[in-house]
């Protein structure tokens, strides 16, 4: 691999936790200094009371001998990385294996993460196909981004990184064509010295023109998305670790939120609470912004805007956190602003979707077809169905993944059949809200699917107020 410094180096700290108990212990400090109650919602950098972050962007720099792995922080000491990444690997390579691929070349900067460990831009990747990961049943070569290549460094996955072409309009221009023939050429000549040059080649996120122009080479192209969503399906005991330290993080960020939440306070000020404490945490990122409030909280799927809440309305909460080491942390729930009581109906709203999400986590085990599942999931009341949630649970590791289970009135025309299997990671939802009535509630629970049964990995409380 190539070695190159950077303009600067974070040195690994104690005050980016990552762990449950770091956190808390992480907590108690800020406590001590702000206790609850008196503590500002919101910090101005120049205030006095303020905690400003500090940077020293020059400490011990020389010339970068040691450049910090990603995922590779303190409280990773009780994960065994090098292994979670092995796993996956392995799981990969096994599932190209059973389909008779050879090669798969990956895109999506998740399932490179995946595959390899090495995380770059993980945003700006998902929409320029500015870096790419071919693997084989036994080679990885990493194809970086311009000036990116030492990030890759220390990763035992990786044998090889090279300079990627970005086969894009944006980085070619009209002779785009040209750009997509080239970087072909350059893949073709590499996989008949790695594969053979009749192999079967799994891609996916890619230019419809690289993937003319790689099919012209005389390779039979196949979707690489069946053997890498298979392989993440399944958690190894040591991904397990990562998933809940992710879920244990972005709990506390939701309990800042939480107790943030007030009248007078704006959807965006009040979601940006949970995105701050989940970067100070060492999470990656939100990949969405579901939170609303009142009556934009039906229908669902309304991203927080400049609405200020109002008093006694509820605040939905749909995390979709990538979190600590890229895992993915996703629950709903659901607040009342106050400073009164819930009302009746709101009470009855919540109560259902909490039922919804109970009612499906009991009947879920190991061996159940996605079919039978949706058979016996919970009946969703006619006065809700048109408003329901899109699916009634799906798969969940380092981003929303396999299986979608479907709701019953929907398994003919969306449906399709498998097995849950011991090592998922499931998220069961729940949506209820009236058309055109009022509010609506929004719950969800994420579960580990073992040899004997569900555990409960999402742990956030529910609402007394709203159940009672």
């Amino acid at each position: 691999m190539l070695n190159g410094p950077g303009p600067f180096r974070v040195k690994p700290s104690s005050s980016i936790p990552c762990s449950f108990d770091d956190v808390v212990r992480a907590d108690r400090a800020v406590d001590q200094v702000d206790p609850p109650g008196k503590r500002a919602a919101f910090h101005d950098n120049n205030s006095s009371s303020g905690h400003a972050m500090k940077f020293d962007w020059h400490v011990d720099r020389a010339d970068l001998p040691a450049l910090m792995t990603l995922d590779a922080d303190p409280s990773a000491d009780s994960i065994d990385l090098v292994a979670v990444r092995a796993g996956r690997l392995r799981r990969l390579r096994r599932e190209m294996t059973r389909r008779g691929i050879a090669a798969c070349l990956l895109f999506d900067p998740v399932n490179i993460r995946y595959a390899c460990g090495a995380r770059n831009m993980q945003v700006f990747s998902s929409r320029n196909p500015a870096r790419y990961l071919l693997v084989t049943a036994d080679r990885v070569i990493l194809f970086e981004f311009t000036g990116c290549m030492h990030l890759a460094d220390g990763l035992e996955t990786v044998d090889e990184v090279r300079p990627a072409i970005t086969a894009s309009f944006v980085a070619a221009g009209e002779d785009i064509r040209t750009r997509e023939s080239r970087w072909a050429r350059q893949c073709a000549d590499l996989l008949r010295g790695l594969v053979g040059g009749e192999a079967k080649i799994g891609v996916e996120r890619i230019n419809a023109g690289a993937v003319q122009a790689l099919a012209a080479e005389g390779f039979l192209l196949v979707d690489a998305q069946a053997p890498v969503e298979r392989a993440r399906a399944i958690k190894s005991r040591e991904e397990l670790k990562c998933v809940r330290a992710s879920l244990r993080a972005t709990e506390r960020a939701v309990a800042r939120l939480r107790a943030a939440l007030r009248p007078g306070v704006s959807e965006n000020a009040l979601w940006s609470v949970m995105h701050q404490a989940v970067i100070e945490q060492n999470g990656d990122y939100c990949e969405t912004r579901l939170l609303n409030s009142g009556p934009r909280t039906n229908p669902w799927f309304q991203e927080c805007g400049p609405r200020v809440i109002g008093d006694n309305e509820l605040v939905c909460l749909d995390t979709d956190v990538v979190g600590c080491y890229g895992y993915y942390s996703d629950f709903s729930r659901t607040f009342h602003a106050g400073p009164g009581r819930p009302t009746a109906r709101q009470r009855r709203l919540y109560r259902l979707a909490h039922e919804q999400v109970h009612h499906n986590i009991d009947i879920l085990r190991p061996g159940m077809t996605f079919r039978e599942y949706s058979e016996k999931a919970w009946n969703i009341p006619r006065r809700y169905h048109a408003n329901r949630y899109y699916l009634s649970a799906h798969g969940v590791g380092m981003t929303g993944e396999y299986p979608y289970l479907y709701h019953h009135a929907d398994f003919a025309d969306a449906g399709y059949d498998g097995v849950i299997e011991p090592g998922m990671t499931l998220c069961v939802e729940s949506y209820i809200g009236e058309p055109g009535v009022g509010e609506g509630v929004k719950l969800e629970q994420q579960v580990l699917v073992t040899k004997k049964g569900i555990e409960l990995l999402s742990l956030f409380s529910f609402e007394d107020a709203l159940l009672g």
